[in-house]
């Protein structure tokens, strides 16, 4: 399999990537698009003409989001909606409401090192939210996204944090073995690389792909749950708060999202993941924090996460 690269870089922004790209009649749901990478997903998805649905949790400030898209690409065809990915009943009636087909979704709502918690059935809290609510989504909006005409795309957000973690399916609540938030974000990011090769495994054939992207290193509302200490002594902000100049703004964060989602250098391709706007190398133990571990990527793991997943969201 050869891998995938394109023209594009660490540097590159969500508009750059869609530059002379036309979405128009497409239709796009972001998962969390009312603020940080998934509003600029979401406005770039706009600006290239798509009808774009936010699917978010605070309803005013999806509603202000929409608004603030509008405003700044044009678009008559931007909307908000709640959906709550730790509440079944708000997937099943967003996918419920949905009406006809669905050409992108993006699984880009997400939390991280959150403290300790159980949903009310039983899930670890970040592996509920960040992988099986989206996968209960999925699932749901399977049949809209089978009638899209040119074929579907699902994009998966994981991230680096992926590294820390595979998914433990002994324990995947954490019953048995000492919580540890970021063994949780890990497990969850890795489910959520292993869910895009487990479309690529089940629904190829109702041309329906997904690939999985890191965004990069960005300050947004994902850190809310770290103690303001943290971030100043892993070096991602300064003294003063300044985000480290190594990071990404939010526009170049959304580069990735969007390149998996709408760009024709990325037709047929499912089941990879990509960073930097380019498909990921594998993962060296002993070089940087990048590329994608083997175990995320590994079939016989994603054919096992999706039997365990439709039982867990049943």
């Amino acid at each position: 399999m050869t891998r995938l690269t394109t023209p594009f870089g660490a540097k590159s922004t969500a508009a750059e990537v869609l530059e002379g790209i036309d979405l128009t009649g497409k239709r796009a749901v972001v998962t969390g698009g009312a603020s940080g990478i998934g509003i600029e997903t979401a406005r770039a998805f706009a600006g290239a003409g798509a009808d774009v649905t936010l699917a978010v949790r605070n309803e005013v400030a999806g509603a202000e989001a929409a608004a603030d898209i509008a405003s700044t690409t044009g678009s008559t065809t931007v909307a908000s909606r709640y959906l709550d990915l730790q509440k079944r009943e708000t997937l099943a009636a967003f996918a419920d409401a949905w009406d006809g087909p669905l050409d992108i979704l993006v699984n880009n709502a997400g939390i991280m090192a959150t403290p300790f918690e159980r949903t009310p059935d039983g899930n670890e809290l970040q592996f509920a939210n960040n992988h099986l609510g989206h996968f209960a989504l999925a699932v749901a909006l399977h049949d809209a996204l089978a009638s899209a005409r040119d074929g579907a795309r699902i994009v998966s957000l994981s991230s680096t944090g992926h590294l820390a973690s595979d998914v433990v399916f002994d324990d995947l609540a954490f019953e048995r073995r000492e919580y540890d938030p970021w063994l949780g974000y890990g497990q969850s990011k890795t489910a959520n690389v292993l869910f895009a090769v487990g479309v690529s495994q089940k629904w190829a054939d109702d041309g329906i792909t997904a690939n999985a992207v890191h965004p990069g290193g960005i300050m947004t509302n994902l850190q809310r749950h770290l103690d303001p200490d943290f971030a100043r002594k892993a070096g991602w902000v300064s003294e003063d708060g300044t985000p480290n100049p190594a990071f990404k703004t939010t526009e170049q964060g959304a580069s990735t999202s969007v390149l998996v989602a709408a760009s024709p250098l990325v037709d047929g391709i499912s089941g990879r993941y990509f960073e930097d706007a380019n498909e990921a190398l594998p993962h060296d133990p002993d070089g940087p924090r990048s590329g994608v571990a083997a175990y995320a990527v590994d079939p016989s793991s994603a054919e096992r996460l999706w039997a365990v997943s439709l039982d867990l969201t049943r």
